[in-house]
């Protein structure tokens, strides 16, 4: 009696925890709760970005060329193919064509949980002042792609495909480093492949950077020199935690194996001391049946003594 009345409040607690650890919230989706405040994320992308100096043959100075194409921060989307830029005294005041594209888009968005930025090219072609029929670089297809998401590492990653023409000729682009273009009377490209970078907050990837200093000395232009980049993303992880469901998804299974745990030890207590249990009954039976033979077994012996 003792055994059972003091092993079935225990039972009853062991059940009690298992449900109230099963309902509790976890600790970390209050946290994640309470950082929701954070500030965003921000991420930006461009699928062209050109600064580059252009000298003239009849001017001692040189004209900025700075400009992007489909430069955006967010959230936004930008879808342009094309883009010409007018420089006073290159090509008797026409509009120079700088890129040209069947699709150069641009993409961004950011909320309190994460930041993404993309950039995407393909079957592209940028030209330079001076070179209206010889373009600069031509390109199958070029993306780059940034994701900084709340409480995990950053990820940036850049690809080019298909094949790569610099000042006309076809080049095999090496990961081990830049790779130089040089055509006689022209000038020279150093080509870039795939540059990212990410630190704990950030991530930035350009699919390709090029080096510029060409010499065309045709329609009064005298040198080109700069920086080209195509496809460039970027992006900053918000500042507070992002809630992270599958902590939820964790902690149930551990609840519920623990409760499971609690009742299986709870019966093989009940077991081991034998509450709940027809042992007590079989025990004393298995006395009286000796008593009874004992007793038996004395008058029989008493009988063949008389």
């Amino acid at each position: 009696m003792n055994s059972n009345t003091f092993r079935m409040p225990a039972a009853v607690l062991l059940a009690t925890g298992a449900v109230a650890l099963l309902t509790a919230p976890p600790a970390v989706a209050t946290t994640g709760t309470g950082s929701a405040g954070g500030g965003e994320g921000t991420a930006g992308a461009v699928v062209l970005r050109a600064g580059l100096d252009v000298g003239l043959l009849n001017k001692t100075v040189d004209v900025p060329l700075k400009t992007t194409l489909n430069e955006v921060s967010a959230p936004a989307t930008a879808q342009k193919t094309a883009l010409s830029v007018t420089l006073d005294g290159v090509e008797g005041g026409q509009p120079v064509s700088v890129l040209r594209a069947d699709v150069a888009t641009s993409k961004a968005t950011a909320d309190k949980n994460r930041a993404e930025a993309e950039a995407n090219l393909a079957n592209a072609e940028v030209h330079v002042p001076g070179l209206p029929l010889l373009s600069l670089i031509q390109v199958e297809k070029v993306t780059s792609k940034a994701l900084c998401e709340a409480g995990r590492k950053p990820v940036a990653n850049a690809n080019v495909l298909g094949a790569v023409t610099v000042l006309g000729k076809k080049v095999t682009l090496s990961a081990g480093g830049p790779t130089r273009i040089e055509v006689p009377k022209v000038g020279s490209v150093g080509l870039e492949l795939s540059g990212t970078s990410t630190t704990s907050t950030t991530a930035a990837a350009a699919a390709l950077r090029l080096k510029v200093s060409v010499n065309p000395l045709d329609l009064n232009v005298a040198q080109v020199d700069g920086e080209v980049v195509l496809a460039e993303a970027h992006c900053q992880a918000p500042a507070g935690p992002a809630p992270q469901p599958s902590d939820r998804l964790d902690v149930k299974p551990q609840s519920a194996a623990s409760g499971t745990g609690a009742g299986i030890t709870t019966d093989a207590n009940l077991a081991e001391t034998g509450g709940g249990s027809p042992a007590p009954y079989v025990a004393g039976g298995a006395l009286v049946l000796l008593g009874i033979g004992v007793t038996a077994l004395v008058v029989t012996r008493r009988g063949r003594t008389s």
